[in-house]
């Protein structure tokens, strides 16, 4: 009985997703960068919190909505603060989620990303977990075929062969990568 390689492979991003929408001074679709900056807005009881975004052509801005109309009482003291001083990780947290730019009519557009890990061979058994810190919707086959060189024929080679299967029994060609999965990958025989 072979023993099975463990590895680890951690996905970094470079920057965070772009919004695409249309700007006003521009007059077209432009991409927008979050500011890392956020704007909270008292209405009479109650607040609006928002990401702020500049126009890559012309820094006009545009507020994600994060919340809207809602009472400082649901929202716990400790992460109000963290909205008022502006807080870096809160912010990268709040510019990484694909689904709220999408909730506030935006178009997106996927950062670059690097895989870190170590390099393997397909000769043994390997047991991978692929991380990350963050969901973006990537196809866990572009992850996959990216770190091992292969070419898309050859992913699919490997996939019918039942060479290659995770720990979700998730379809290896569809699937969008969440924050962790497990891939088994056994050799040829």
């Amino acid at each position: 009985m072979q023993t099975c390689t463990p590895v680890t492979w951690d996905i970094q991003y470079d920057t965070s997703p772009t919004a695409v929408r249309y700007c006003k001074k521009c007059k077209q679709k432009t991409e927008y960068i979050s500011s890392g900056e956020f704007r909270v807005n008292a209405q009479q009881k109650n607040l609006d919190i928002w990401l702020i975004y500049k126009c890559t052509n012309c820094n006009t801005t545009w507020n994600n909505t994060i919340y809207s109309r809602v009472s400082p009482q649901l929202l716990d003291s400790s992460l109000l603060e963290r909205f008022h001083s502006n807080d870096e990780i809160l912010a990268l947290q709040y510019a990484m989620n694909t689904a709220l730019l999408r909730q506030n009519g935006s178009e997106i557009k996927l950062p670059e990303y690097q895989i870190v890990g170590d390099d393997v061979t397909l000769d043994s058994d390997l047991q991978i977990k692929i991380r990350s810190q963050y969901y973006l919707p990537i196809k866990l086959s572009s992850i996959i075929r990216r770190k091992l060189g292969l070419s898309q024929r050859e992913f699919e080679q490997l996939y019918s062969d039942r060479r290659i299967d995770s720990n979700t029994d998730q379809d290896l060609r569809k699937a969008r990568f969440s924050s962790e999965v497990i891939i088994n990958i056994s050799p040829t025989t």
